[in-house]
């Protein structure tokens, strides 16, 4: 750690959720307004979009002037609206009084990329953590630290990370 970084206030997503997140935001909860599934952490968007709100916020919280403002109107609010929104949103199929519906939304839908079309420079990179898994998943190697994850932890393939 850097002597200038302030070291994080929240140890993991499920405390940043828990601790902080839930309680802080009340909405009124129905089908027809908002929508939010006590098991959050079945949702594969939601758990990204709250990755990345206790990611802003880590950052954010340290800037005096401006910073839970920045991360309110540019992170909180929007992921909130998207995520809480009863027909569009990851929750759709919950209830907030019911709980958890295991019937999972269909991913988007994806036909091939016709070969060719996005090979430019703008749609590309030389390597990238993700070929080094396939590489390593290949090889039967384990991870490196230089991937940017713990060597000994697994990715989890149903949320997408």
């Amino acid at each position: 750690m850097r002597e200038s970084e302030e070291p994080i206030f929240f140890t993991s997503l499920e405390e940043f959720v828990t601790v902080f997140f839930a309680p802080l935001i009340r909405r009124r909860l129905n089908r027809a307004v908002a929508l939010w599934c006590p098991e959050w952490w079945a949702h594969p968007e939601a758990v990204s979009r709250l990755s990345s709100m206790w990611r802003s916020f880590e950052y954010l919280r340290n800037d005096v002037s401006l910073g839970m403002s920045v991360w309110w109107t540019q992170h909180a609010d929007p992921h909130l609206r998207l995520m809480m929104d009863p027909d569009y949103g990851p929750f759709a199929l919950c209830d907030p009084r019911d709980g958890h519906n295991s019937t999972p939304l269909p991913p988007l839908p994806l036909v091939a990329v016709p070969e060719g079309l996005l090979d430019h420079a703008a749609f590309r990179v030389d390597t990238s953590i993700y070929q080094q898994q396939k590489m390593a998943e290949k090889e039967g190697t384990q991870r490196s630290d230089t991937d940017g994850l713990n060597k000994n932890s697994e990715l989890n393939p149903g949320m997408g990370f």
